[in-house]
């Protein structure tokens, strides 16, 4: 249905452009060709002609791209606030509109002094207030979605790696700016009204997954920000580009092995990335005599509040040595669970696989391009990602598998996809938990540390300056 709007929108845009041009002088088969289309708009209108050159820098491009067509409007006449709103919103109600109509005619290049001269047109301060605060909405807008995003750590699944209350800089330029999937949308808003509730877009209209070229491609353990893939089922069921924004460590690329032993991770049989200040649990032991509440909260060691002996704490290495050194503390044993015993809720929850969050693998992450036979050992892996990530239908009949209505008993993978998991993997909801990240739910890739705000902190000790501006490994 999406398709079918898009295709309508085209159609009538450029219908109206194709009768804008004939009233300019023009033949209106010229409004149908890219760039050459820009350039003639740019003569129309009297705009230099190396402005087409423009076109060619990302994020640039888009004001000089929407500011030809507020040239094309004011050429004929159309000056007012929502006649300039309706060209960059609704060209395809306007512009078939002002093709239509008698009245409006080719006045002349509105880029020029002449034309100002000529057709002058003082705004009101309401008017420069609209411009300033619709130019502000457009140019953050696009910085937001093409270039860098601000994001908080609301949890702690990459401690202490990431802290919750972090706030990072999420470059889009490094793997390339996706193309907004939902185009229409409230702006600043990801997929809730603030305020109000309710959905800030409307799923009406959307696009294909295409991507900007980027600087580099997503390497092994890069901390990555992505759409959560599960949002995809009920009750949610968003579009990709709506779905909540989560932060992980790629810690697997398209192609890679993955597996885990006793809460080892190996990438391709070879061990895989240790998150040097990465997070397990333990159970400790004292003398009888208890562990200090305030001693914990002061290291900012993470705890079950409502546990009594033996005590579960989130320890890195160096609290690890620590904890073991206190004089009350008779026994530390990691929390890892035992291999071959099946833990509900871990991938791909089949009864084939009795894996767990510790012991789990070896599964290998699709690659674009790469083929899998179709059968009960690979589907319970790949059926999510052939038929929801890849928009298939998969059915198994009496005589086999049928993919789109055609029997075949192969799948070639359409997308590349990502093994996602937290540094702090005791407390982690995961790829262990949810399987594997197509490449169309990539974000970003995490920059730097540029605010950290320590709740439990005291007055003077809210922001934790020593984390400002560091960069993020």
């Amino acid at each position: 249905m999406g398709y079918i709007v898009f295709a309508i929108i085209l159609v009538l845009t450029h219908y109206g452009l194709w009768k804008l041009f004939v009233k300019a002088g023009f033949k209106g088969w010229e409004s149908l060709i890219p760039i050459y289309r820009e350039y003639l708009i740019a003569k129309i209108s009297g705009r230099p002609g190396w402005w087409i050159a423009l076109l060619l820098i990302p994020i640039v491009n888009i004001f000089v791209f929407f500011g030809l067509y507020i040239d094309l409007a004011k050429d004929f006449g159309k000056q007012r606030f929502w006649e300039h709103a309706a060209t960059i919103l609704l060209p395809f109600v306007v512009f078939p509109l002002w093709g239509n109509d008698a009245k409006t005619t080719y006045l002349g290049m509105s880029a020029t002094p002449a034309f100002k001269e000529k057709y002058p047109y003082k705004k009101s301060l309401a008017r420069e207030w609209a411009d300033a605060i619709v130019f502000a909405v457009v140019a953050a807008t696009l910085i937001r979605g093409f270039l860098i995003e601000a994001y908080m750590i609301p949890t702690g699944s990459m401690e202490k790696s990431l802290l919750v209350g972090d706030f990072l800089f999420v470059s889009k330029l490094n793997y390339g700016p996706r193309v907004p999937m939902t185009p229409i949308a409230f702006p600043f808003a990801h997929h809730t009204m603030p305020l109000t509730g309710g959905k800030a877009y409307w799923d009406g209209l959307q696009l294909g997954y295409t991507r900007l070229p980027g600087f580099e491609e997503i390497e092994r353990n890069d901390v990555v920000v992505f759409n959560y893939p599960m949002e995809a089922d009920a009750p949610f069921n968003r579009p990709v580009d709506k779905r909540e924004n989560y932060i992980k460590r790629a810690v697997g690329i398209p192609g890679d092995t993955i597996s885990l032993r006793e809460a080892k991770l190996y990438v391709n049989g070879e061990p895989g990335f240790e998150p040097p200040h990465g997070q397990m649990d333990y159970y400790v032991y004292t003398d009888g005599t208890g562990l200090n509440p305030q001693r914990l909260h002061d290291m900012r060691i993470e705890y079950y509040t409502y546990a009594r002996e033996p005590y579960l704490l989130f320890l890195t290495e160096e609290a690890y040595n620590e904890v073991k050194s206190w004089a009350n503390v008779t026994k530390i044993i990691p929390n890892i669970r035992h291999r071959d015993t099946a833990e509900p809720g871990v991938f791909p929850n089949n009864a084939l696989y009795s894996w767990n969050i510790d012991n789990f693998g070896p599964v290998v992450v699709p690659k674009k391009g790469w083929t899998i036979p179709l059968d009960t050992l690979t589907l319970p892996f790949y059926e999510r990602a052939i038929t929801v990530y890849e928009g298939n239908t998969l059915e198994k009949r009496t005589d086999g598998y049928y993919l789109n209505g055609t029997k075949t008993d192969s799948y070639t993978f359409k997308m590349n996809y990502y093994w996602m998991m937290g540094d702090n993997r005791h407390n982690s909801e995961d790829a262990r938990t949810w399987g594997f990240v197509p490449e169309d739910h990539i974000v970003g890739k995490a920059l730097f540390v540029w605010l950290s705000w320590d709740k439990d902190g005291t007055f003077l000790s809210k922001i934790r300056w020593n984390r400002l501006f560091m960069g993020i490994k």
